[in-house]
């Protein structure tokens, strides 16, 4: 197989939403990873839309943090069923250095300050909450960025709709010692450390703006439907149906 081959090729689905669990477990095999550790927020069920959920599946442990009280309750549901697998917490995640902070949220498990796979998606202080940490350091950093803008512009999130830019959280992943690997809508970041045994190309980490993934710009409608047709699987379909249920 060549090790090469964009990452971007590997995006499969069975709960993610845009082919982020096939390019986590592609990422995973070539660092020979089996096993190990994840967080991910604002999570949900755990289940819908998760980046992590998979793993879980296959014997991961893991914290998962979601503040909206009904959606927490969904979360104790998947937390029964994975025993001393999955820690839990209901909670906002912030940025400001509260007891609410990730590195305070975090020192309430037994997540290792190196641990593997970290899932930011709260679709709004992405980049701020990335920025303030400071005592773990995840091999893997997956991050939601405005997608409809392009390379080039840098924007960071005040408030609205607009999220941070890819530009902008381009130059935080560098800044914390980081190199973008791939673009699925999410920014793959992996520690500099790791990346030379993900055999890729130099023209791809030497141009990082060639990975922006062009499906958010000018999108169309029937653009849109199909792309969430594409990736709805059973797995997400029956997710989003439950929580449906549950109002």
């Amino acid at each position: 197989m060549d090790r090469q081959r964009a990452l971007k090729t590997y995006r499969t689905n069975e709960f993610s939403q845009n082919g982020e669990d096939g390019v986590i477990a592609e990422l995973l095999r070539r660092w020979g990873i089996r096993d190990g550790w994840f967080c991910e927020f604002g999570a949900w069920d755990g289940k819908y839309g998760s980046n992590t959920y998979s793993l879980l599946r296959r014997g991961w442990r893991g914290v998962m943090i979601e503040s909206d009280p009904s959606r927490f309750r969904a979360l104790e549901q998947t937390a029964r069923k994975h025993k001393q697998k999955l820690h839990i917490i209901n909670a906002l995640v912030d940025h400001q250095g509260t007891e609410c902070s990730l590195d305070n949220l975090l020192g309430r498990t037994p997540i290792p300050a190196e641990f593997d796979v970290l899932s930011i998606d709260v679709d709004s202080f992405d980049y701020h909450i990335w920025q303030s940490l400071q005592r773990y350091t995840p091999n893997l950093v997956i991050i939601e960025i405005d997608s409809s803008v392009p390379p080039g512009e840098s924007y960071i999130y005040k408030g609205g709709k607009r999220l941070t830019s890819f530009s902008a959280m381009l130059d935080l992943g560098k800044s914390k010692g980081y190199t973008l690997v791939c673009h699925t809508g999410n920014m793959f970041f992996a520690r500099n450390a790791l990346v030379e045994r993900l055999g890729l190309s130099e023209d791809a980490l030497g141009s990082p703006e060639t990975l922006f993934i062009d499906e958010w710009l000018n999108p169309t409608p029937i653009g849109t439907f199909k792309r969430k047709v594409r990736n709805m699987t059973w797995q997400r379909l029956l997710a989003k149906l439950q929580n449906l249920a549950r109002g």
